[in-house]
């Protein structure tokens, strides 16, 4: 299944203006469930958090986790790296020096190669290291760019279908995966042997996120991939869909899920 290049595409759309990529940003907020767990979590950590913190997301992307962040409070600082420098010249322009008050900056950095020692007060790392094959090397920079009781906030797939694998032999659902997804003990033990004091993962994508995932996200994908003029066909499928969805992710951040497809990991240094 391509499902980078659609992700790509979509996001190109919406390029078109600011109100058109501030809207994005708002349906990336409410179709993905990780968002709702890592919003919660960021307005969590900014309760108590230092007034002049650093933050970095690890694997920006579009850069809604940003874009959020920016606004959750005005004198954070915030720094978004990617390996896709024609994504980070979309945010760049997006934010802008003007806009952002030079309190927001993009950079191209691989995260295997990337530490910037006792930086940040907050480091996202959002559906990123099951992409990355040496992942324990970069736990250890992102460990090593946090500042002393830094939190490290992952999102990942579970190892219990979070690729969309649920049986020996399949595929992922997401051809640019390296792991299918971490199991709850070895996403903790690698991060603690990576030095972290403490770790608390967490299932998300219960049963009624795996249903929402599968409306807001798996059969659009699967439509688009059969051809572009689905495009066409999305608001539709959405309106009739949207209210399910959306009911199925407040269920289940609400939910104490004994499994899920998906892990939210938090680990402090």
């Amino acid at each position: 299944m391509d499902y980078d290049p659609i992700k790509r595409q979509t996001g190109y759309i919406f390029n078109c203006c600011r109100p058109a990529r501030i809207l994005f940003y708002k349906m990336l907020d409410i179709l993905l469930l990780r968002s709702w767990y890592i919003r919660r979590d960021v307005r969590k950590w900014a309760e108590t958090a230092p007034e002049d913190s650093a933050i970095l997301d690890a694997g920006t992307g579009f850069g809604q986790y940003v874009y959020f962040m920016s606004r959750l409070r005005g004198n954070f600082s915030i720094k978004g790296v990617d390996v896709k420098a024609d994504e980070l010249a979309i945010c760049e322009r997006f934010f802008g020096a003007g806009r952002s008050g030079g309190r927001v900056r993009f950079e191209k950095a691989d995260l295997n190669t990337f530490s910037e020692p006792l930086a940040y007060n907050l480091a996202l790392c959002v559906d990123v290291l099951e992409h990355i094959k040496d992942d324990t090397g970069v736990m250890g920079n992102l460990y090593n760019s946090l500042k002393p009781g830094g939190i490290l906030i992952i999102s990942t797939p579970s190892d219990k279908g979070g690729s969309d694998v649920h049986d020996e032999g399949e595929t992922s659902f997401i051809g640019e995966h390296v792991r299918d997804g971490y199991g709850r003990d070895e996403i903790t033990k690698k991060l603690l042997s990576a030095g972290f004091s403490r770790v608390d993962a967490r299932y998300s994508y219960g049963r009624f996120g795996q249903l929402s995932w599968r409306l807001s996200m798996k059969y659009p994908i699967k439509m688009l991939n059969i051809g572009k003029l689905f495009f066409l066909v999305l608001p539709f499928y959405y309106i009739v869909t949207f209210p399910f969805a959306l009911l199925l992710n407040y269920i289940d951040i609400h939910s104490k899920n004994e499994s899920g497809t998906g892990l939210i990991v938090k680990a402090v240094k």
